[in-house]
């Protein structure tokens, strides 16, 4: 059967994207309804005061929703990863982990939304008149926030685990049920807000309970309790995978949070009053949201054609594809822009109907406040096509450039200036400047993708075994940028008559990943600081966790077949387990690094220094997020040297004496 690899290197991009990007989208689709449903329902058997107190209610669900997508997606970042290295257990407790930790939030967050919830309707916009509807509702919402949280992340996990209709089947019960529900509640059984929201608990629990019972059923770990057990270490990285996924969220709410309270403001001193606009704006959101879904939908589903072919160096490809998806999400999103031009009084009118001002400020607000929403059909897509090429900080400024940059600042100016105009003013001056930035860095990009970028290392020769030594030894060098740590793993190679892996890695790799040298040289042994931005929309492994997985396992190949010097690579970490292995790191002082640069590397005196840190510090992150481990703690080692004592050679030397002395080898 032909490799995953190679489908997304070769299959018409049309075919790819059909397959990846239809479940996204249906996926997305089903998680609005939840959204949604509640307020059509409740729009026609309550009014519109009704649908406002679910807007405010609306962000304690969101908030919800971030710890839950930080666990789930965490958790399945982490399963993933943990099982491409072949670490079953350590898969199994990061899942156990992820569970416990969304069961411990959504007690906590549960409590104190029942504890405080008048304070926080406060907080996020809740008049007076709202109120009384805001905490009949939020109240029983609050008592089914743990299964929202717990049955979210778990989805994630599902879907990680292998079984994406599982997931979805789940969703979209609980979705259908909801739709089921709510009218019986609504308008059979005449309990207005409060039967709305008992309805979304039920339909949640239901979720809740399909995808509790597939703990019993994972396909590629098995749950013991002690795997619940929450380990500090463990719960810190799934949740630091997740982070991207809480951030956006977060950023969501805020929004809400800033728009609720100056639509109440200045809404109070317009002709509409505070609860028209609060509801109305709340409605045309989560409208427009639908359209994102698509979007998101198309993005999301192309993120793996254009990762891979990213790396494999296929850029012809990767300008296919996200000239396709740019085709299809304007299209979308032109086709929305029409219907929110045109008839803005029938998409209101879903959600039920109200007096004469309700209707003009609904017909103001979609025309106004989406008046650019042509503009998501390209700045959404670049935020996932820098996110899939592992390009985290215009990823991130892209992603939050509209919500956080843009649109806050623009509705507290303009609405100062131009009162609750104003406030329907920022959305579409946040979506333009949004889509010129996001235009601006992907222009740049996509004229950037044929440069390939070349190597300025020094050429090291790998070293060939010469003789065979009577032991079986496997050196592992770690080493300082500069500090010659790679020249001497070379020397001890020659002189014990083993061979040197280095850079040969990257013949392999590329061999079986399909990712290019180039690629693979520019992104192994190296993490930046923000690369969890990018863990936000992947469903599976990055192309750098591949290439981690693929070079751990050729590493556990070579030290169990034969006597060698690994150079980098956390091999001292992989191979932990394995006896005969002497861990070294080699170190050396700034001065010398930065005269070593110069001389070898071609550095510049002046940038050398601040060059030699960068690389460090990926080197640091890379070996933290991976093995968990400080790089520089000494006690990862069984020997530490500083080259600069003895110079390179002298040091090689004097390894070569230690290791002879330690394994009696008579070379």
């Amino acid at each position: 059967m032909e490799k995953e690899e190679n489908i997304l290197g070769k299959e018409k991009i049309g075919k790819l994207i059909r397959k990846f990007s239809i479940p996204c989208i249906i996926s997305l689709l089903v998680n609005s309804l939840y959204n949604i449903v509640d307020q059509i329902f409740i729009g026609r058997g309550v009014g519109y005061l009704g649908n406002g107190a679910t807007n405010v209610v609306f962000p304690i669900t969101v908030i919800s929703l971030a710890f839950a997508l930080m666990f789930g997606d965490g958790g399945a970042a982490y399963l993933s990863l943990k099982l491409g290295e072949k670490k079953k257990e350590e898969a199994e407790k990061g899942v156990g982990n992820s569970i416990s930790l969304s069961a411990l939030f959504s007690v906590i967050i549960c409590v104190i939304s029942l504890v405080f919830l008048p304070q926080l309707l406060n907080l996020f916009g809740c008049t007076d008149i709202l109120k009384p509807f805001a905490l009949n509702y939020g109240y029983i919402i609050a008592i089914g926030l743990p299964f929202v949280i717990i049955g979210t992340t778990l989805n994630s996990i599902i879907r990680a685990d292998g079984s994406p209709k599982y997931a979805m089947t789940s969703m979209v019960t609980g979705a259908v049920l909801n739709i089921i529900l709510d009218p019986i509640f609504i308008f059979v059984l005449k309990t207005g807000v409060q039967g709305a929201a008992i309805a979304t608990v039920i339909s949640q629990f239901v979720t809740f309970l399909i995808n509790i019972i597939y703990i019993k059923k994972f396909k590629s770990i098995r749950l013991s309790k002690d795997k619940f057990i929450l380990k500090l270490n463990v719960s810190k990285k799934v949740s630091t995978l997740g982070i991207s996924s809480f951030i956006t969220q977060m950023s969501f709410v805020l929004v809400i949070a800033f728009e609720n309270n100056l639509l109440s403001k200045y809404g109070e001193l317009s002709e509409y009053g505070a609860e028209i606009p609060i509801t109305v704006l709340g409605i045309v959101m989560k409208i427009s949201q639908i359209l994102n879904s698509i979007i998101i939908g198309i993005a999301v589903g192309a993120q793996p054609i254009l990762g891979y072919n990213y790396g494999a160096k296929k850029f012809d490809r990767v300008k296919q594809t996200l000239k396709l998806v740019l085709y299809l999400s304007v299209a979308i999103s032109t086709f929305a822009f029409i219907l929110f031009q045109t008839i803005p009084d029938k998409l209101i009118s879903i959600f039920g109907s109200g007096d004469e001002k309700y209707m003009d400020f609904a017909c103001l607000a979609f025309r106004t406040y989406l008046m650019l929403c042509i503009c998501n059909g390209i700045q959404i897509p670049t935020g996932i096509f820098f996110q899939a090429i592992g390009k985290s900080i215009k990823s991130a400024g892209v992603s939050l450039s509209r919500q956080i940059l843009f649109l806050i600042p623009a509705m507290v100016l303009l609405g100062t200036i131009f009162g609750i105009k104003g406030v329907l003013y920022s959305g579409a001056v946040a979506d333009g400047l949004a889509f010129i930035v996001s235009t601006i860095l992907l222009i740049i990009e996509v004229k950037n993708l044929s440069k390939q970028k070349s190597s300025k290392n020094i050429e090291v020769k790998e070293v060939e075994s010469t003789k065979e030594i009577e032991k079986h030894i496997v050196i592992t060098l770690a080493r300082e940028y500069g500090s010659g740590g790679r020249y001497i793993g070379k020397l001890i190679a020659e002189k014990l008559g083993i061979k040197l892996y280095d850079k040969n890695f990257i013949t392999k790799i590329s061999e079986e990943t399909g990712l290019s040298e180039d690629y693979i040289k520019e992104n192994e042994q190296s993490r930046k600081n923000l690369a969890n931005l990018n863990n936000g929309y992947y469903n599976g492994l990055s192309n750098v966790d591949e290439l981690f997985i693929k070079e751990s396992e050729l590493i556990k190949e070579i030290a169990n077949k034969e006597s060698c010097v690994i150079v980098g690579r956390c091999a001292n970490f992989i191979l932990k387990e394995n006896k005969d292995v002497l861990k070294i790191f080699i170190y050396s002082d700034m001065d010398s690094k930065i005269n070593r640069a110069n001389k070898y590397y071609g550095l510049d005196i002046k940038k050398a220094e601040k060059e030699i840190k960068r690389i460090d510090k990926l080197r640091e992150n890379y070996c933290k997020h991976y093995v968990g481990k400080e790089w520089k703690d000494i006690t990862n080692y069984d020997l530490c040297i500083n080259s600069d004592l003895y110079g390179v050679e002298k040091t090689a030397e004097i390894i070569c004496s230690i290791i002879k002395e330690r394994y009696l080898l008579h070379v």
